[in-house]
């Protein structure tokens, strides 16, 4: 007896799709971590270090210079009942006849008041965004990290997972950005090794203020 030919329905089963695991093979997640405490800094709070600010304070100290050598040359010739140097008697009588809106007397005060402001910002600022203030363990002693040292270490930490074929870290002063490609095994198991692993190694830094964490998780794209 011979089943009837087209008379099979067959439907199609509906596909689950786990938790924190987008449509195009994507894991993230995001945590923030307390930093350690130490006996000799309860509060755990350490400042930035302040840049020296040397090739802008070595410009200003040379311009200055210059500038004051030449006019006090000036004056003393002057003094020594000799005629004052040209460039000095044509910037007077420049200064004396030209108006106070005129276009290169305004584009002169406003270079000089941005170039003033610059030099304010340096003075109010430290700097050195690329240097980590470490956790300060004894009071004679202040170590920093540089933001580039970190990413490569959580970096080697987080090719140490199962599963993982690459890895890009940003290390950020607030956040540690990390992009993990996955060739095997499930997304959201590689990433929830990713937030233990890093976690610790977030931890192991150092950091006076451990930056927050997101990572994601993602397949590598097909080639051709």
């Amino acid at each position: 007896m011979s089943e009837p030919q087209g008379s099979e329905n067959t439907r199609r089963m509906p596909v689950m799709e786990k938790a924190g695991e987008s449509a195009l093979g994507q894991s993230a997640s995001a945590a923030d971590y307390e930093p350690l405490r130490t006996d000799e800094d309860e509060d755990g709070g350490q400042g930035r270090f302040w840049s020296a600010r040397r090739i802008p304070a070595g410009v200003l100290a040379v311009l200055i210079l210059l500038c004051a050598g030449a006019f006090l040359y000036d004056v003393a010739a002057v003094r020594a009942h000799r005629p004052a140097m040209r460039w000095r008697r044509n910037l007077a009588d420049s200064l004396a006849e030209r108006p106070l809106d005129d276009t290169w007397v305004l584009v002169g005060a406003g270079v000089a008041a941005a170039v003033g402001l610059w030099l304010i910002v340096l003075a109010a600022t430290p700097g050195l965004r690329d240097v980590l203030p470490m956790r300060r363990t004894h009071p004679d002693v202040r170590a920093g990290l540089h933001r580039g040292a970190a990413a490569m270490a959580l970096r080697d930490r987080a090719m140490e997972v199962a599963g993982v074929q690459s890895v890009r870290v940003h290390m950020g002063r607030r956040k540690a950005s990390v992009r993990a490609l996955s060739h095997f095994r499930e997304l959201d198991d590689v990433r929830a090794d990713l937030d233990a692993t890093l976690a610790d190694g977030i931890r192991g830094l150092g950091l006076a203020r451990p930056p927050s964490l997101s990572v994601h998780v993602r397949r590598p794209g097909r080639k051709g």
